[in-house]
C-alpha cells in the first residue's frame, strides 16, 4: 500500500515528505477513517484501537497565501501554515480533528480549521500543571473523554483488549526507533539527522504495524557506519513541527554530526512507553505524566523537573561538544524559557548557538556561517584543553 520505491528508507522519506498521499492511499485501501491530531500529546493508541488512522498534522512546504488574513504574523509558522492548509482545503483528507494540548497559538489555528472546514473538531486540553493534587484526576478524565469522543466518532465501542493491543503495537514501534537513536548516541553514524527525522515523522503519519515493518527493512538494508572525528552536537527545541531537512543537512555539512536531540520529531516523540501491566486508560494517563519526566517540556509546569538539567545530563551522556537550539519564531514557551537554558549551558561551559526558524525563508548561507563559527570555537577550546 505504501508504493515501495528503491528501498525502505526511501519509502519512509517519501511518506514523511507527503503525508497526505499516504493518508489518501490508506483510506482507499482500508475504507477507514483518518483523523488529524495536533502536537504534542494526543494519545493516538485510543484512535488506533477504534480502527482509525491518527496522523500528527504536519507543516506543509507550500508558501502561506490564503491563511495570511486568518492569523496574525506573530503566530508561529506552524500554526499559520495550519490555517493556510485549512483555508485551501489541504486538510480535507481528514475525517475529523483532535486537540490535546494547551497552546494559545495552536488553539487559534484549530479554530480556523473548525471554521474553514466541515469536519468535527474535538478540543481537548490535557493539564499543563503537572504537580498539582488534582492533576492525575483531571488527566484520567481527559483520557476517558478521548475514548468517549472517538467511540462516538467511529460508532464503535473501544474495549480494553483493543486498547491494550494498540498500546503494545505503539510501544514496539517506539522501542524500535529508540534503538536507532541509542545506536547514534553510542557512535553509529549509519543515518543522518535528516534521515532519522524522517523515520520519526513517518511514524507520526503511518499505520504503526506497517511503519514498524518498514523500519525493520530499512535497518536491514542499511550499511553500518561509525562516526569519525566530526564535532558532536545536540539539537534542542522545535516542539511542534519538523526542522527543514536542508537545515539539518547544512549543520552536518559544516563538519558536525548530530549525536542526540530533544526535538519533537526525534527523541521527544519516542521517549516514553505506555505501561502494559495496568488498566489501559490509566496507563495512558501515566504515560502523559511520565513524558515530561523523560524529556521535560517548557509547555509544562513541573517544579521537580528541569529542561536545562535534563539537557546538560544528555550532553554529558552523549559526549556532545555543543548544543544548537532550534527555535521556531514566535514560539512563546520556548522564547520564555530560552534565557534560563542559555544561562545553564554557559555556566556549564557548553558552547551553544541559537538558530531561529520560520516557515518561509531559510538563509542557509547565514546558517552555515554561524554553525562553522560555533564549530571553530569548539575546536579552539578542545585544542586549548588538550
Amino acid at each position: 500500500m505504501t508504493q515501495p520505491s528503491a528501498g525502505a528508507l526511501s519509502t519512509l522519506i517519501e511518506i514523511a515528505e507527503n503525508p497526505t498521499g499516504y493518508v489518501t492511499r490508506w483510506k482507499t485501501a482500508t475504507g477507514g477513517k483518518a483523523i488529524g491530531a495536533f502536537p504534542m500529546n494526543f494519545p493516538a493508541e485510543i484512535a488506533h484501537a477504534a480502527g482509525v488512522l491518527s496522523v500528527v498534522v504536519q507543516e506543509s512546504r507550500e508558501p502561506i497565501t490564503s491563511g495570511r488574513n486568518l492569523l496574525t504574523e506573530f503566530y508561529c509558522g506552524y500554526t499559520r501554515n495550519l490555517a493556510d492548509q485549512a483555508a485551501r482545503g489541504r486538510l480535507d483528507v481528514y475525517d475529523g480533528f483532535f486537540l490535546a494540548d494547551h497552546c494559545i497559538q495552536l488553539l487559534g489555528a484549530v479554530d480556523v480549521v473548525r471554521e474553514e472546514g466541515n469536519r468535527p473538531v474535538y478540543f481537548g486540553q490535557l493539564m499543563a500543571s503537572m504537580g498539582d493534587p488534582w492533576t492525575r484526576t483531571a488527566v484520567d478524565g481527559k483520557m476517558l473523554s478521548f475514548r468517549e469522543e472517538l467511540a462516538e466518532f467511529t460508532g464503535r465501542t473501544i474495549g480494553d483488549a483493543d486498547l491494550a493491543r494498540s498500546i503494545r503495537l505503539f510501544n514496539e514501534n517506539r522501542r524500535l526507533l529508540r534503538s536507532v537513536f541509542d545506536a547514534r548516541r553510542a557512535g553509529d553514524a549509519t543515518f543522518t539527522s535528516a534521515e532519522l527525522q524522517a523515520l520519526v515523522k513517518s511514524s507520526m503519519v503511518m499505520d504503526k504495524e506497517e511503519h514498524t515493518a518498514l523500519v525493520r527493512r530499512a535497518l536491514a538494508e542499511a550499511r553500518a557506519a561509525r562516526r569519525d572525528g566530526r564535532i558532536r552536537l545536540h539539537l534542542s527545541g522545535h516542539f511542534c513541527h519538523a526542522p527543514r531537512p536542508e537545515l539539518l543537512r547544512a549543520i552536518e555539512d559544516c563538519g558536525a554530526i548530530v549525536v542526540d536531540d530533544d526535538l519533537f520529531h526525534g527523541t521527544r516523540y519516542i521517549s516514553t512507553d505506555v505501561r502494559e501491566d495496568v488498566e489501559p486508560l490509566a496507563a495512558l494517563s501515566q504515560w502523559y505524566l511520565d513524558r515530561n519526566v523523560s524529556v521535560p517540556c517548557p509547555t509544562r509546569v513541573q517544579h521537580d523537573v528541569d529542561w536545562d538539567a535534563y539537557l546538560l545530563d544528555s550532553v554529558r551522556a552523549s559526549g556532545a561538544d555543543g548544543v544548537i537550539v532550534l527555535m521556531a519564531k514566535f514560539c512563546e514557551p520556548h522564547m520564555l524559557y530560552y534565557p534560563e537554558l542559555r544561562k545553564a549551558l554557559n555556566a556549564a561551559g557548553v558552547p551553544n548557538l541559537l538558530i531561529e526558524t520560520e516557515h518561509e525563508g531559510l538563509p542557509l548561507e547565514s546558517v552555515r556561517t554561524r554553525v562553522e563559527a560555533l564549530l571553530e570555537r569548539i575546536r579552539h577550546s578542545q585544542l586549548a584543553n588538550a
